[in-house]
């Protein structure tokens, strides 16, 4: 089987080395051009391009997918797989493959179509997340299910950690769905209309939090943007406004404060909510480093949060 991998994010990588070690063997991999990072804005390669050049594996970076066409046709692909790329394929490459052109997405289809499919998740309070192989279409994330499955989100789910368990789960997904495809058996299930549910792309503003909302709604909140876009708020300290990362774990309160409104009561630092409160653990002040909230309250007396 003649295979071409399409993938950009770090979520793709375990099931991208599955390839290297266990087959079909990538001819190439198709990813997104190097991005300049860090304070300093220094051009660096994504993880899973430092892998496809350690093993040996062409690598493509056009602009837009489009202008590699005619490389990618000459592979002969018989698959595309695709994950967390980053850019809508056309009909000029959906049209290469021999066989199939497939995504691995980080959903349970057809609930959370979209980029922020993990971050939505936990946010919502859901029990489960999965990993679905689906038929790649013009339309985002519509496609024709192939192979889904589901995991329990723990009660102390955060961002990165589900996103780490679901690199995970792509590999069996992935082997499943290559498997059915080239025995012919693989399934092609529509998405109910019904059920389909759209995330937006994150930016680091979504994580400005609001305090009128419910504590555990913010609980969720914290822990499903850990790390990205992260959370944080305005606190008041001396009558100047500054911003304060927030960090989980969190713990939720009956306390009865008004929201925004901040008790220091014995080395915590409790906020009020909508409903509830919010005990916060770790914090980030502006211009200072990660540390717990109890030495944050050491040196900084907070009057309000906004």
């Amino acid at each position: 089987m003649r295979l071409v991998f399409i993938a950009t994010g770090d979520i793709a990588l375990p099931a991208f080395r599955r390839l290297i070690d266990a087959g079909p063997r990538p001819l190439a991999l198709i990813t997104q051009p190097d991005k300049p990072v860090g304070r300093h804005q220094i051009m660096q390669p994504s993880a899973i391009k430092a892998a496809a050049i350690e093993a040996d594996i062409p690598v493509l970076q056009p602009q837009k997918i489009g202008d590699a066409a005619d490389q990618i046709a000459a592979l002969h692909p018989d698959i595309l797989v695709v994950m967390a790329y980053g850019q809508i394929l056309k009909n000029d490459i959906l049209s290469l493959p021999k066989l199939a052109i497939i995504n691995l997405h980080a959903s349970l289809l057809p609930k959370y179509r979209g980029a922020a499919c993990i971050q939505a998740a936990i946010d919502a309070g859901d029990r489960e997340s999965g990993i679905t192989s689906m038929h790649v279409v013009r339309e985002l994330d519509a496609g024709d299910m192939i192979v889904a499955k589901p995991i329990p989100i723990e009660p102390d789910e955060t961002g990165g950690s589900l996103h780490d368990r679901l690199a995970q789960l792509a590999i069996p997904v992935l082997d499943e769905t290559l498997a059915k495809l080239a025995d012919g058996s693989a399934a092609r299930t529509p998405q109910n209309p019904e059920h389909v549910s759209h995330v937006p792309k994150l930016e680091r503003d979504d994580g400005k939090l609001d305090w009128s909302i419910p504590a555990a709604n913010l609980e969720r909140r914290i822990r499903a943007y850990d790390p990205w876009p992260g959370t944080y708020t305005t606190v008041l300290e001396n009558g100047s406004a500054k911003r304060l990362k927030i960090f989980p774990p969190t713990r939720i309160y009956d306390i009865p404060l008004r929201p925004g409104m901040i008790s220091c009561d014995d080395g915590k630092l409790i906020v009020g909510c909508g409903d509830g409160s919010l005990e916060l653990t770790m914090v980030q002040a502006e211009g200072g480093k990660r540390m717990s909230a109890t030495d944050y309250l050491r040196g900084k007396k907070p009057e309000h949060f906004a």
